[in-house]
């Protein structure tokens, strides 16, 4: 599978969603390839520092200019079990690159106003990639609240938008993920393991896999 992990409104935790996607496929046996495409080198960093743990390594590229990242992907496509593509926080050429490529964007949005509004611009974009790439596009709140309604009414908003169809999943606002993002760990590899955290991001990655085996 060729994945992108997207939204244009940054903030919403694309990085550490591909980095935990990316570690986990890893940990299974899979070979992955991770793909930063944001200028920011969120990514790359999160990668580096995993080095310094003496963990087992996976492969690690950046391209920020969407004609190199597509050019790079379809030429290295068939040496990965997976790619996951960790796309910049705005409309973006590499942005743009990744969905024609990508057999699935996984788009995490927060449970805020702004974050909702936001998904028009990306409901754009897969519309408009379709008419390159047989895209899914899966979205789901990520950064999610404890408790409230908020978590409901941001889902429910989705339903304004028909490109875009809605995980069941959420993945909780847990300090636990951006301390493992930060070292290049998953979640799974922390000294302390949080094993609600876990369960968020298998149920994240089964609910991903599920659909994309029903549409294959």
């Amino acid at each position: 599978m060729i994945l992108t992990v997207g939204n244009t409104k940054g903030g919403v935790g694309k990085s550490t969603i591909a980095l935990q996607l990316a570690l986990g496929l890893s940990i299974d046996g899979s070979r992955v390839w991770l793909v930063d495409g944001d200028r920011q080198k969120t990514a790359i960093g999160a990668i580096t520092a995993r080095a310094d743990t003496g963990r087992p390594m996976i492969a690690a590229s950046a391209y920020d200019e969407g004609p190199t990242l597509r050019a790079q992907v379809m030429q290295q496509r068939s040496t990965y079990d997976h790619i996951v593509i960790d796309a910049g926080g705005r409309d973006s050429t590499a942005l743009r690159g990744a969905l024609t490529v990508s057999d699935v964007v996984l788009i995490p949005f927060a449970p805020r106003s702004f974050d909702v509004w936001a998904l028009k611009d990306m409901s754009d974009l897969v519309i408009e990639s379709r008419s390159i790439a047989d895209l899914q596009a899966l979205a789901f709140v990520n950064k999610a609240d404890a408790q409230g309604s908020e978590n409901r009414e941001a889902a429910e908003a989705l339903a304004d938008y028909p490109a875009l169809s809605l995980l069941d999943v959420r993945v909780t606002n847990r300090k636990v993920f951006a301390d493992a993002s930060g070292a290049g760990l998953h979640v799974e590899e922390m000294k302390r393991r949080n094993p609600v955290a876990c369960a968020e991001i298998d149920r994240l990655k089964a609910a991903l896999f599920k659909v994309e085996s029903i549409s294959s």
